[in-house]
């Protein structure tokens, strides 16, 4: 119960840390939305400069700071704002002679307070009394001094009941605001020295950030403190709602004008049908909004943070449906709003106009969706590859995947027939069409691999030309998505010189040429070279078939499965499949057992250890022992005379048992050898076993 509570009250915090910050973008807004006139001298454009820089200043400050500092600011302004109201209050009471009049004047026509004498001071009194509390509890003042406040906020008041004369009404008025304004200056005057500390703790944390992680950090870290999407994402939708309720209002006061005009409104079943919206009128409000909502930089912005969200949760719905966990599958609340904005930066969608933003923000839109899908097989391929390959057989692990795999097939192709239905042939179309092509090749590869494995896994057999297939297919998916990529190169490039150039566009298509055609065409290449070579080194290697692999009587070492047809020999005369000798080349040229080069030349291959699968090699003997014993027996053999003779034979015979000896060792190292061979062959068939019932590492 605890901790649930705990979690509201910080849940409560966040949402009023967001929404005390978004004020401050609607006046940064505003400033950049405002119209600047310079045509009033100098001393006036430079006074409207200043005025403006210092708003855009002060409420980017605001903007930064802490939640605790942002609590502390809102406090005090708060509290300005009740003195000022109760100031305006009194001077506006006092200023009128004729107050009823002047209230329901400047009321709008909603009667909040009674109008009868008595009733009417009442209701003030208690207005005023409300404010002079607030302000009280906002600057935390002492008893005597809040008891004084109130006071000076409630003396016009008596001097409208006593009904002192005009200008002895407003003096007072005047000398109650003098006071609560020069005790509001000297509350904030004791609050400077917080007020710099606090500057001087926000630089030094910056500071700090900034040297020991850097600036790309630093802007995360505030980005993350001042949940900078949630208040982009708050402010546009709220300005979005104030506009609609505007436009709304704004079109039934002109229909209830027309229809009075007119005379057509005579009972109320008519009134009561001016309330409702005809679709034309419906389309008109929601078009007016949605160009409304795109017609600045901050309102983009929010557009994106919006779009974000909406991204974010439809990438974590589908996940769930396909069932997978992957955490970089949950990028796209992040790539579907940066491709909006860079979309709206390429194509200056906030300084177009109205109509003509409204259907540049379509088309951003459509391609904005092309790229949702493709991030979208992205997740889907490898749930496919996975279930292929790892010869699941439930129906509904593969539904979910399949069904999302079709609705990637065929949505493109529904966007791409009702947009060549309702447009004609241009670079954007153009675009678009090759986006969905290029995303149903992509699906089309994933389910034709998608079939080979499974092909795979109902077979009994092993299928040896199950890599070559699934290579060619995907090699011709990579060639056609290149040669997509080239061509969008071009389209881009026609409409960068002959439709809308910008330096954003020109730094896009640079990015585009880098990564989607040269290093798509380098891993390609280098993808095909690795494989060649691997094939080549493959082929180099002796081939066992028939006999000899009865004879061998063991396993692939990489697959653990039996050698059905045939086996390839390495030089360290070790025995794989060649697919799967060929898997484990594409990764390393070096035995998977023994860590030897695979691929070596004749000369050294001929002087290579014997070996076999179980572990050990017996190594060659030592060259210089052979000829040590070739120089022994070639002195046996020399004719000597006399002592010389006696003493070749004395030397033949201590060479003889020099060489029993190190034949002795040699015969005693073999039989170590065989040990070790017989003791490690024995574990390593033990592990293959316990391999094959299924036991994990931790039981091995």
């Amino acid at each position: 119960m605890a901790s649930s509570q705990v979690r509201l009250g910080q849940q409560a915090l966040a949402v009023l840390d967001v929404a005390l910050r978004v004020p401050c973008i609607f006046i940064i807004d505003a400033i950049f939305n405002s119209y600047y006139d310079p045509g009033s001298g100098w001393a006036g454009a430079m006074g409207k400069v200043l005025v403006r820089v210092m708003g855009i200043l002060i409420s980017s400050m605001v903007l930064l700071l802490s939640q605790k500092a942002l609590f502390k600011f809102y406090t005090l302004f708060f509290a300005v704002l009740l003195g000022m109201a109760a100031v305006l209050i009194n001077y506006y009471a006092t200023s009128h002679i004729d107050f009823y009049s002047a209230y329901y004047k400047a009321a709008l026509g909603f009667r909040l307070v009674p109008r009868n004498g008595p009733t009417l001071w009442l209701g003030m009194a208690a207005i005023q009394l409300v404010f002079g509390v607030g302000y009280v509890f906002l600057l935390n003042l002492q008893s005597v001094f809040a008891a004084l406040v109130v006071l000076d906020i409630m003396i016009p008041l008596w001097g409208l009941m006593i009904e002192l004369p005009v200008d002895v009404r407003q003096l007072v008025a005047v000398f109650s605001g003098l006071a609560l304004a020069l005790n509001t200056a000297v509350c904030l005057a004791m609050r400077l020295k917080w007020f710099y500390y606090s500057c001087r703790y926000v630089y030094l944390l910056v500071r700090h950030m900034y040297r020991i992680y850097g600036l790309q950090l630093l802007l995360e870290d505030t980005w993350k403190r001042i949940r900078f999407p949630d208040v982009l994402r708050v402010f546009w939708l709220t300005r979005l709602t104030a506009q609609a309720l505007i436009l709304v209002y704004v079109v039934r006061a002109v229909r209830r004008e027309s229809g009075d005009a007119t005379g057509s409104l005579i009972d109320g079943g008519s009134d009561s049908q001016g309330y409702l919206l005809s679709w034309d009128v419906f389309w008109d409000l929601t078009s007016n909004l949605i160009i409304s909502g795109c017609d600045s930089t901050l309102t983009v912005l929010g557009m994106s943070a919006v779009i974000s969200s909406v991204a974010h949760y439809l990438g974590l719905s589908i996940l769930a449906f396909i069932g997978s966990t992957e955490e970089e599958d949950k990028r796209l609340g992040f790539v579907a709003p940066v491709l909006f904005f860079i979309l709206a930066l390429q194509t200056g969608l906030s300084s177009l106009d109205p109509e003509e933003r409204l259907v540049r923000l379509s088309r951003n839109m459509c391609l904005l969706l092309t790229a949702i899908l493709h991030f979208i097989h992205g997740m889907t391929d490898p749930v496919l590859m996975s279930l292929s390959a790892s010869h699941v057989s439930s129906f509904r692990r593969h539904f979910p995947v399949l069904l999302v795999s079709s609705a990637l097939f065929v949505l493109p192709v529904v966007l791409s027939y009702a947009l060549w239905h309702h447009y004609a042939l241009n670079t954007w179309l153009f675009a678009v069409t090759a986006f969905c092509v290029e995303l149903c090749l992509k699906v089309v590869v994933s389910l034709t691999v998608y079939g080979l494995f499974m092909v795979d896994g109902f077979s009994n057999v092993l299928w040896e030309k199950l890599d070559d297939y699934v290579y060619y297919v995907r090699s011709s998916g990579n060639i056609i998505e290149f040669l997509f990529g080239v061509i969008m190169f071009g389209n881009g490039a026609y409409t960068m010189m002959f439709e809308s150039g910008s330096k954003i566009r020109a730094c896009m298509m640079c990015l585009h040429a880098y990564f989607n055609i040269y290093l798509q065409a380098k891993n390609g290449w280098k993808t095909f070279i690795n494989r060649r070579t691997a094939v080549k080194k493959i082929n180099s290697l002796p081939e066992m078939r028939g006999d000899q692999l009865r004879d061998i009587e063991d396993v692939c070492a990489i697959c653990y499965q039996e050698f059905a047809t045939s086996a390839r020999i390495t030089p360290c005369h070790h025995y794989f499949h060649a697919l799967c000798l060929r898997k484990w080349l594409y990764i390393q040229d070096t035995c998977p057992m023994c860590h030897q080069r695979v691929y070596v030349e004749d000369e050294s291959r001929d002087r290579a250890a014997f070996s076999n699968n179980n572990g050990g090699y017996a190594a060659p003997r030592d060259v210089a022992a052979e000829a040590e014993d070739q120089r022994g027996q070639e002195d046996a053999e020399l004719p000597g005379e006399g002592g010389g003779s006696r003493g070749a034979g004395c030397g033949g015979a201590g060479q003889r048992a020099a060489g029993g000896q190190r034949q002795h060792r040699v015969r005693r190292g073999r039989v170590g050898d065989a040990k070790r061979q017989r003791t490690h062959r024995r574990r390593l068939y033990q592990r293959r076993h316990r391999l094959h019932r299924g036991l994990t590492a931790r039981d091995l």
